[in-house]
């Protein structure tokens, strides 16, 4: 089968090869998938870098969320179980985690709505406990993990203020139905947002950048305020000063997504059952920018990596029969 696998670490377009190899043997408690789709996600390019919280041993193949297949013809979500990751042919997940792909996506949507969306809603509905009628600021609102937190706050009831980097990235935003967007290159993120608010700010703040966007976030949480800090794609992870918290009253809360698969598992799967719902009804639906075959799937991580894409990128792959 063809794989990417990366030897190295260093920027993905310079380490991952597509090679030639034999399909993964799955180990106890482990399947075989058929890859249909898989995502791409910042991680793959930390995860190149050797900069992830997981250090896969190398060589390992990247991808870290894919709509797969299994021998008996089941159509399923899975986080691929590393170093056998999701840009090949086939890929090894645990059969436990495995949850059914919503049949109102396609495959690429489906391989979007995984860990984005997870995310999403364990940031606002477990962590931030959002409710309708507050105001839901989110950074980088036209990426990957941002617009998934957008319509989920769109669904939730909540007022949504997106903040993106650039005219196309605004339009995006406002397509995904921002009810105000503000232009970080071209306009002054603090007063734009405190002018729209009434100086009040935001209620929650979605946080998937750090740095510059985490110190705008503290000016501009509202009185008990909520920071959900999911993230650090800006490269800077910022150093909080809690007397400030104290002071204005508010919360910064850390997700981890992940760790709910050994934590809690049945929560993921109350969290993909209301997911699924919410994708039946039309509420949500994975914005995926660009589909693209196997053999441009370097390209595309390194394109995630360098934040020039929007929405998802999903890396469709055809196996001959």
């Amino acid at each position: 089968m063809q794989a990417w696998q990366v030897h190295e670490n260093g920027e993905p377009s310079e380490v991952m090869r597509l090679t030639e190899t034999g399909r993964p043997v799955p180990g106890d408690g482990q399947v075989l998938l058929r890859v249909r789709a898989a995502n791409v996600n910042f991680p793959d390019a930390l995860l190149c870098r050797g900069q992830y919280q997981v250090r896969p041993p190398l060589p390992f193949t990247p991808g870290v969320e894919i709509c797969g297949e299994t021998e008996d013809g089941r159509r399923v979500l899975a986080t691929p179980a590393l170093p056998y990751g999701g840009f090949a042919e086939y890929a090894l997940a645990d059969a436990a985690a495995l949850l059914p792909a919503p049949k109102a996506l396609d495959d690429a949507e489906a391989a979007a709505l995984h860990i984005g969306y997870q995310t999403g809603w364990f940031g606002l509905h477990r962590r931030a406990r959002l409710e309708a009628g507050e105001t839901l600021l989110v950074h980088a609102a036209a990426g990957g993990v941002g617009s998934a937190a957008v319509q989920l706050g769109k669904a939730a009831g909540a007022t949504v203020i997106g903040v993106v980097g650039g005219a196309e990235k605004a339009a995006v935003a406002r397509e995904l139905g921002c009810d105000l967007v503000v232009d970080r290159r071209a306009e002054d993120v603090i007063a734009t947002v405190k002018a729209a608010t009434g100086g009040r700010g935001a209620d929650v703040i979605y946080d998937p950048v750090g740095g510059e966007a985490y110190a705008q976030s503290a000016k501009l949480v509202a009185f008990e305020g909520r920071i959900v800090v999911v993230g650090f794609a800006s490269g800077t992870i910022p150093t909080p000063a809690l007397n400030h918290a104290l002071v204005k009253n508010y919360a910064v809360l850390g997700l981890h997504w992940g760790l709910y698969n050994t934590k809690n598992p049945k929560l993921v799967q109350h969290c993909h059952e209301q997911l699924t719902e919410l994708a039946a009804r039309g509420a949500i639906k994975p914005l995926v920018s660009e589909r693209v075959p196997l053999a441009e799937a370097a390209a595309a991580v390194q394109k995630v990596a360098d934040g020039r894409s929007t929405g998802r990128i999903a890396v469709t792959t055809e196996v001959a029969a």
